[in-house]
């Protein structure tokens, strides 16, 4: 799994590799020697098949997973950053909730 990577919840990655810059959305499926190009995005729920390769800059969705579209590289960054800014926000909530 490379740098700079979102993982929702409930994903599962089973021996893929995951490029830098990447966004799995939530209850995605991961299968063997797939490989996720940096920046791409796979839409929650997708199932990414066994040897497939995602190109960089790809949005993939459904099962199986297919190619949607291209996605602009700073759109993708830009989704990540404040993907990373809502999990500390949302940990910063729940550690006051706590207190």
């Amino acid at each position: 799994i490379g740098d700079d990577v979102s993982i929702g919840h409930n994903v599962v990655i089973h021996g893929a590799k995951i490029e830098d810059g990447a966004l799995i959305g939530m209850g995605a499926i991961i299968l063997d020697h797939a490989v996720i190009g940096e920046g791409s995005i796979i839409a929650a729920g997708a199932v990414v098949l066994s040897n497939t390769i995602v190109e960089p800059g790809s949005i993939y969705a459904g099962i199986p997973a297919k190619f949607v579209k291209k996605v602009d590289p700073e759109q993708s960054k830009e989704m990540n950053q404040k993907i990373a800014r809502n999990y500390l926000m949302y940990s910063e909530w729940y550690k006051e909730k706590k207190g």
